[in-house]
């Protein structure tokens, strides 16, 4: 059965772009290229999140003395991020469809303003049937200004640009209820919602990449809980887009299924704005229980034990239960100062408003 997508993110990871010798395997890159080219031409929005510029730009110079890690990332990201754009306009030009470059950093979407002008952008480019090539840039995100991999920032442009699906495509097949190398071991072919996994997860990491199927399923977990589908697939399977697309059921992957509710698009950014939080709120047993509980509630000063950090008005902050538990993100209604001035008491405004807030 055909899936209905108008909107799709892509992200193809370093393992599926690159030779073992971390050279780019130009056919499997023209043949993913083909299929997206096929859905772009069905009327299918897609957002590509390519990574391979620092495989592509390692097996293209040699460095003349000994580097550190964070200089050959910013070496090889420079010159293979030339190289691998090229690559890609090259083959889309094959097929007629224009191709833009976005560059970003986590810190881009630490403020709603970078969040949403980054939104418009693609947007635009979507509107005029440019496909938005996007990927990390590594020449200035070093350390701690990194995500964890591109598998995170898939996650931010498919929430941020309100895709039906993510595509997260790796080289193998999807999570396995054992290990992946086991003849016993078969794909896990559909995750609900709240389905343990820790014993399935493998926290090794890919050669070329950053991250490992414990990341990307932290990533798909959250992105269903949006309302968005996710899946992960292998990259190196043939027409493994046009079948995802065209026969789901038919196709060996792992499926995420969404939450029946889409979350608003502010409640979006702020579910993956965590790590630009300023400070805390501590809240109380009986504000715990109430926040667990189905019913809509903001944060109020009467429910609040103690604040932590300074923080401007809109400034993201973490929600800290009574046991000491983070439990969710929101934005500042006030400052930190105003926030202690009115803690336990009652009648004052909502410090976090529930439409501002996002529960993990």
């Amino acid at each position: 059965m055909k899936e209905d997508f108008t909107r799709v993110a892509v992200k193809i990871g370093s393992n599926v772009l690159t030779r073992r010798d971390g050279t780019l395997d130009v056919t499997r890159m023209s043949a993913l290229t083909d299929q997206i080219a096929a859905l772009h031409k069905e009327g299918v929005e897609i957002i590509l999140i390519s990574s391979g510029a620092v495989a592509s730009g390692r097996s293209e110079i040699h460095a003349l003395k000994k580097l550190d890690s964070v200089d050959q990332r910013q070496l090889f990201s420079a010159v293979g991020q030339a190289k691998l754009i090229n690559r890609y306009y090259e083959l889309f030009r094959d097929h007629g469809i224009p191709v833009g470059q976005v560059l970003t950093t986590k810190e881009n979407f630490g403020t709603r303003r970078h969040y949403l002008n980054q939104k418009n952008c693609m947007t635009v480019m979507l509107e005029n049937g440019v496909i938005p090539i996007v990927n990390e840039n590594d020449t200035i995100s070093v350390t701690e200004l990194m995500f964890t991999d591109n598998d995170e920032l898939s996650g931010l442009i498919a929430s941020m640009m309100d895709a039906q699906a993510l595509i997260i495509l790796s080289n193998i097949d999807g999570i396995y209820d054992g290990v992946p190398t086991d003849p016993d071991s078969s794909v896990i072919r559909e995750i609900g919602q709240g389905k343990d996994l820790s014993n399935y997860i493998q926290a090794s990491k890919s050669s070329f990449g950053r991250g490992g199927m414990l990341t990307k399923t932290n990533i798909a977990r959250k992105v269903a809980d949006e309302g968005i589908t996710v899946f992960i697939a292998n990259g190196k399977r043939d027409n493994i887009l046009v079948d995802l697309l065209h026969n789901p059921a038919e196709t060996i992957c792992t499926r995420f299924i969404p939450a029946p509710s889409p979350v608003s698009s502010i409640k979006k950014w702020i579910a993956h704005s965590e790590g630009f939080a300023k400070g805390e709120i501590h809240i109380n047993e009986q504000a715990t229980d109430v926040l667990n509980s189905d019913k809509a509630v903001s944060i109020l000063p009467v429910g609040i034990t103690r604040i932590e950090g300074e923080f401007e008005k809109d400034d993201i902050v973490r929600i800290i239960d009574f046991k000491g538990n983070a439990i969710g993100v929101g934005k500042a209604n006030c400052d930190s100062v105003q926030a202690c001035e009115t803690i336990g008491k009652h009648g004052k405004k909502a410090v976090v408003h529930y439409d501002y807030l996002y529960l993990e």
